[in-house]
């Protein structure tokens, strides 16, 4: 399935919301296909937990309106919503047994004892732990009780499953397992799916669209790779991944100087001669293969550190004639080996124009 393709399930217009005199979220237009994953990424304190609060009616918004398949949803309560919320302390009835806690939200529906039992079955089958409904939650590792939880949310089948920030209490190794596992679990059930995050390698390898937001305010809306490769702003550029900036200015539609060293840039018609300007690129983006002296956008540089990174070395580059920034590039180990990278060892790199970016001179990162 393509999510784009599909029509929207959810829909904010103008989602604003105050907390006395402070915005906390302004102007929030977003559309969210079916069968979608979608995340919101961005700092603590910039408004994602507050927006996916006022999605599943915990919270009351100060200004637009929500639509669910063209219905206006913005007073409607949170139990009619129809929306599964998992959030990152788990939650569980610690007095309840697991098999309890699972039906909890169906128990209410007036099912038959015998449709809540198959159906606890079939959820805990569907979170890889069959077979231990009659287990406490304190008889359960962290990342089986967030399973549980999971499949708690799961039960009512909701239209929504919501997931505030449901990893990050978890080890790495459990965390990495886990968010495999309910990314499968989404494309299988098809079910439109909002995750909130800080984690970038959460955004980057679960979701379908990421919304990159800061100060209350979308900064961005794309596929992971669009993030990644062509970030809107310095601010997505510096949060999303790895990114070396220099300041530069323009001398003229395809080129900035920045420091002694004349760049090639991609063109842009109507730049402004003499416009200060912030060039942003990518550590594993500098080159250092073949370069001859008149390669273009190329350099001498000095090996300032070497950081060990498993898969890759990152080594810390000085190079006069770029400035005094100090620039991160990125080595594979058999390149780092070939190499023999080490502190003091002097390089020639080079950075191709179509992997610089262009930012306006004193954007916030």
């Amino acid at each position: 399935m393509n999510p784009a393709s599909a029509g929207p399930m959810l829909s904010l217009e103008r989602i604003a919301k105050r907390f006395g005199r402070t915005d906390v979220l302004h102007d929030i237009n977003l559309a969210v296909a079916e069968g979608e994953f979608l995340c919101f990424l961005g700092p603590s304190g910039c408004g994602k937990s507050t927006l996916l609060r006022i999605i599943a009616g915990l919270e009351a918004h100060s200004g637009g309106r929500l639509f669910k398949r063209g219905v206006d949803i913005s007073r409607l309560p949170a139990a009619a919503r129809d929306v599964g919320i998992l959030f990152q302390s788990y939650a569980l009835f610690p007095n309840l047994t697991v098999a309890e806690n699972v039906a909890y939200g169906l128990v209410n529906r007036r099912m038959a004892r015998a449709d809540i039992a198959r159906r606890v079955e079939e959820l805990l089958a569907l979170v890889g732990l069959p077979g231990i409904g009659g287990k406490h939650p304190g008889q359960l590792s962290g990342g089986q009780q967030q399973r549980i939880a999971l499949a708690r949310a799961l039960a009512p089948s909701p239209g929504i499953l919501l997931l505030d920030e449901p990893l990050s209490a978890l080890d790495a190794k459990v965390r990495v397992h886990l968010r495999q596992q309910i990314k499968q679990l989404q494309a299988a059930l098809r079910l439109t799916t909002i995750m909130v995050t800080h984690d970038q390698e959460e955004a980057l390898t679960m979701a379908d669209r990421i919304v990159v937001m800061n100060h209350g305010a979308i900064e961005q809306i794309g596929t992971p790779a669009e993030i990644y490769r062509h970030p809107a702003s310095r601010f997505v550029a510096d949060f999303v991944g790895k990114m070396n900036f220099l300041p530069a200015r323009r001398t003229g539609d395809a080129q900035a100087l920045a420091g002694q060293t004349v760049l090639r840039l991609p063109p842009q018609p109507g730049a402004r001669e003499g416009e200060p300007v912030t060039l942003g690129f990518r550590p594993e983006e500098v080159c250092f293969r073949g370069l001859g002296e008149d390669a273009p956008n190329s350099c001498g540089a000095r090996v300032a550190q070497v950081e060990f990174l498993g898969a890759t070395w990152r080594a810390t580059l000085a190079c006069p004639q770029l400035g005094d920034v100090p620039v991160m590039a990125d080595f594979s180990s058999d390149d780092a080996r070939t190499l023999g990278l080490h502190a003091g060892q002097h390089l020639r790199v080079a950075i191709r124009p179509e992997h610089l970016h262009l930012f306006p001179a004193g954007e916030p990162a």
